[in-house]
């Protein structure tokens, strides 16, 4: 794809070219086809979706998209991205998110709600685990909730994504993101509607975790120290992914997250 999202035109000339996205996106329930055509168009209105390096999001395949999180909006437009990747994003979200109509809508449409603070945490995780086992694409916040960095870097996360990367056999790709916070404002809790606000998407290399997944299948426990170490290693790459998106140097820690939940937290998480 194109920086400004539109597909690249010398792609489908292109000898041995992968599947059509319509094809890749199928089958399409019901529910999932119902947010397809709420969500798309919203996007189209809030937001001028610019990628780099799009052509690195596989075609087929279960992928693990790791993302930082700088708005409640970042839902609305990574789905868009994963959308026009041509695959079919599926969130694990914050619980809170699947009440009502609507939550049944987003169970159906293959949404993971996660309960954290509970035993149906871990739940949680194994349906991730087993939506990539089935091959499909399993988008996750690991810092838990919008950003508490007052400059919009990456906080501390948490460790149920290095859980699942190691527990997988999933391509784990690291995207930055940067944009979504210039309509919702999280910090200021404030909302600034405005038409097509940029919003930057820099998908990276895959990230290589070879080496420890052969270490856990081999008996190797998965101990706080070796989540955390993955962990770090993920969101470092999306934090200098998102220096690069920004043209600012990245700081080296990262900032810690908060003790107590907030309000706002509903998006994205980690369990």
């Amino acid at each position: 794809m194109t920086q400004d999202g539109s597909p690249d035109a010398g792609l489908s000339r292109a000898t041995g070219a992968p599947p059509s996205r319509w094809r890749t996106r199928r089958p399409l329930p019901p529910a999932l086809l119902l947010c397809v055509l709420v969500i798309y168009p919203v996007t189209l209105l809030l937001f001028r979706m610019r990628y780099r390096h799009a052509e690195r999001f596989p075609r087929t395949g279960p992928v693990l998209v790791v993302a930082n999180h700088v708005s409640v909006l970042d839902p609305l437009a990574c789905a868009r991205l994963v959308w026009d990747c041509g695959r079919v994003p599926h969130f694990l979200a914050k619980q809170a998110v699947f009440a009502g109509l609507a939550g049944r809508i987003l169970r159906a449409a293959g949404q993971i709600p996660v309960a954290r603070g509970s035993a149906d945490a871990r739940s949680s995780l194994a349906a991730a685990e087993a939506d990539l086992a089935a091959g499909n694409v399993v988008v996750i916040y690991p810092e838990g909730s919008v950003t508490r960095d007052p400059e919009w870097w990456p906080m501390e996360a948490r460790t149920g994504v290095a859980r699942l990367a190691l527990a997988t056999d999933a391509v784990v790709l690291p995207v930055a993101q940067w944009g979504p916070q210039r309509v919702h404002d999280y910090h200021a809790k404030e909302l600034h509607p405005r038409l097509r606000a940029p919003a930057d998407y820099l998908v990276g290399e895959p990230l290589d975790l070879a080496d420890l997944r052969t270490q856990v299948r081999d008996g190797r426990p998965m101990s706080g120290e070796l989540l955390r170490e993955v962990t770090d290693r993920m969101m470092a790459s999306v934090r200098d992914q998102l220096a690069e998106l920004r043209g600012e140097p990245a700081p080296t820690t990262f900032a810690p997250h908060p003790r107590r939940r907030l309000p706002g937290d509903l998006p994205g998480s980690a369990a």
